[in-house]
């Protein structure tokens, strides 16, 4: 005697096999599932990320006006978006904005590249050297735990008020994310690469700039971005203090006055600079790592 069952599908019924499915056949047990699918994803347009992205700035931006065109805020409290845009035409009107941004991009980019540099290097030598770890790691990780206002008074001793105090802050701020993001992906690069590329016949300098450098190079940028905004924030600190030209200066200055509409102004432009630095480190990841998102495109 057999039963009937409806097919899957068709609603017609059709007849069950007396015969039970062995435990063991892997092809009985899979005979009814119907295989997954995989929704693909389309790649998102260009303008489409960009408004995505410009949309939280911009909503901030309308309750920033709502607020001040309604009251809630008074400029007393903090300016008015028209109020700031002002200071900032006659700064730039006036060349003030220039004279003192071009100084504040100067040491910026100086410590930055000092500090990535170093950073770098140490963290590849600490990375791959049993020897190295354990000589560098250590008086890294003390540097790392000493805040930057801290060691500015120190600093300011031993090389005064000239550019090389603010300088040595930037490189410090910048150069630690870069280390410790890039000892860790030199670690966890996989030993049975490193292998593999000393069994072609790799050289040592080689066998870093092939191997274990495209394999960290992930940890290495996110470092990168951790210290480009590192760097602006040291940069503050190093201009509000000691300092005859920069933003810092021009930020101190207004305060001795009470003109927070220019304050507010170099906030923005400290803002704005964070921004593009992300942005320069975005296009590098898509430069130096092109696999990553097309792999991304095709998901």
């Amino acid at each position: 005697m057999s039963t009937s069952v409806l097919h899957r599908g068709t609603g017609r019924p059709e007849e069950a096999s007396s015969t039970p499915a062995s435990p063991s056949d892997p092809t009985a047990a899979t005979a009814g599932l119907v295989p997954p699918t995989v929704r693909a994803r389309r790649a998102q347009p260009f303008w489409l990320n960009l408004l995505l992205r410009a949309s939280g700035p911009a909503v901030l931006v309308a309750a920033w006006f709502s607020a001040s065109a309604s009251g809630a805020v008074t400029s007393q409290q903090f300016p008015a978006p028209w109020e700031v845009w002002n200071a900032f035409t006659e700064l730039a009107r006036s060349g003030e904005l220039w004279a003192n941004l071009s100084v504040s991009l100067r040491r910026a980019a100086i410590g930055l590249v000092v500090g990535i540099a170093v950073g770098l290097l140490l963290g590849i030598v600490s990375g791959l050297s049993r020897l190295g770890d354990q000589l560098i790691d250590p008086t890294v990780q003390i540097v790392r735990t000493i805040p930057i206002l801290a060691v500015t008074p120190l600093l300011i001793i031993w090389f005064g008020i000239d550019e090389l105090p603010k300088l040595i802050i930037i490189a410090l701020a910048a150069g630690i994310p870069t280390y410790i993001n890039t000892h860790l992906g030199v670690r966890h690069v996989d030993a049975k690469l490193i292998e593999a590329g000393r069994a072609y016949g790799l050289g040592h300098a080689r066998l870093v700039r092939t191997v274990v450098i495209p394999e960290a190079l992930p940890q290495i940028l996110l470092g990168f971005r951790i210290a480009m905004t590192a760097a602006l924030g040291a940069l503050v600190v190093a201009e509000l203090s000691n300092t005859q030209a920069g933003l810092g200066f021009l930020m101190t200055s207004a305060q001795q006055y009470f003109q927070t509409d220019i304050v507010v102004a170099c906030i923005v432009l400290y803002a704005v600079a964070g921004l593009l630095a992300d942005t320069v480190v975005r296009v590098l990841e898509r430069v130096t790592m092109p696999w990553k998102f097309s792999k991304e495109a095709r998901k």
